[in-house]
């Protein structure tokens, strides 16, 4: 690993999935995480900015700013999805209310600026849909050649997708921006080849990495935490829903975000457990060794009657254009939970000290 962290902007639209890879990001030693952005895409992105808020106070990282973007997509009224993250985006689980305000900053100024300030040096992962980032490009069209690289979780490369039948959640939510993107790079590679190409992962990868209610015991162990195997009633139902009774508060939220994931992908993908698509991004741009990638030439079809936001990679080079995007082929996802385990239950175990430091004051 390298001996200097590496300079992170996260622009999320926190979601447990988002929960899952900042907590991921926290726990890594190697990560510098200088800013997350805020964009509509699970949940509206002011909802977003508290998630987000939330979750950094639960891990005692409020020294980073928190900042919205632009709220709405592009061209297309805004769509977000509560049947699959819950109506405020963390599944059942309860954040106190953030105790600090967002950043008076743009997100978009944000991630302009930073990129300006650290050339070749910030590591942009975008975890929702590409609005922030297209908005970006427009204010500062020399993005591709000022950040160290993009990662982005979106798309559907060869598998099915998960919002229609040919696309991904991301790119769906707003396709031109994700076109934008894909376009401003094919164009910057082709006046610079030295310019690097971003790195997709798609579902055709994201949806190996499946964490389970094993996963969840693995975290409260490695935190030193009860196992997540008892939970308590909420009001007066017996069958309503129940709530995690782990003794630390990390290990807390993912079991009660988690659960809601579980449910939701027993109900449409007949397997109770989750696919946790942002941790897997966020890991790939720590240490690309995780995946193995193909560059392909990719653009968004956006005027589809049945495919618009679908990701069309060329394979067979037939529009003749270079590639402009490092698609991810295959994972190490075996060594992926490995370190999810230990770096959030890392996480998690540091928390669960600090707290029970702060009770005996």
């Amino acid at each position: 690993m390298a001996d200097t962290p590496m300079p992170l902007i996260l622009d999320v639209d926190t979601g447990i999935d988002d929960s899952l890879a900042l907590l991921y990001a926290l726990g890594s030693p190697e990560a510098d995480v200088m800013a997350v952005t805020c964009v509509s895409g699970n949940v509206e992105a002011r909802q977003v900015a508290i998630n987000t808020l939330a979750l950094l106070e639960l891990a005692g990282r409020t020294d980073i700013e928190v900042a919205v973007g632009r709220e709405v997509p592009l061209e297309r009224p805004l769509e977000t999805t509560p049947e699959t993250h819950g109506p405020r985006g963390i599944g059942y689980a309860e954040l106190p209310a953030p105790q600090r305000a967002v950043s008076d900053r743009n997100g978009i100024d944000v991630i302009v600026e930073a990129a300006r300030e650290h050339p070749g040096e910030i590591t942009l992962v975008t975890l929702g849909p590409l609005t922030n980032l297209a908005v970006a490009l427009e204010r500062e069209p020399r993005l591709p050649r000022l950040l160290r690289r993009h990662v982005l979780m979106g798309g559907a490369f060869g598998a099915s997708g998960n919002t229609t039948p040919t696309t991904e959640w991301n790119l769906h939510c707003d396709p031109e921006a994700a076109k934008i993107a894909f376009r401003a790079w094919a164009e910057a590679i082709a006046k610079d080849p030295s310019v690097a190409r971003p790195v997709a992962l798609g579902l055709d990868v994201t949806e190996g990495a499946r964490i389970g209610t094993e996963h969840v015991v693995a975290l409260a162990h490695r935190a030193g935490s009860k196992p997540d195997e008892r939970r308590a009633a909420v009001g007066d139902d017996p069958l309503g829903p129940r709530m995690s009774v782990a003794s630390n508060p990390v290990i807390r939220f993912i079991a009660d975000a988690l659960r809601w994931y579980y449910e939701f992908h027993e109900r449409y993908d007949g397997f109770y457990g989750a696919f946790i698509h942002d941790p897997l991004a966020v890991a790939a741009a720590l240490d690309p060794g995780l995946i193995m990638t193909e560059a392909l030439y990719v653009d968004v079809e956006t005027r589809g009657e049945l495919t618009t936001g679908m990701t069309v990679a060329d394979r067979r080079g037939l529009t003749g254009k270079p590639p402009n995007i490092d698609v991810a082929a295959t994972a190490d996802i075996g060594r992926f939970l490995d370190r999810l385990i230990e770096r959030i239950g890392g996480l998690a175990a540091e928390r669960g000290d600090a707290d029970a430091i702060e009770a005996t004051r």
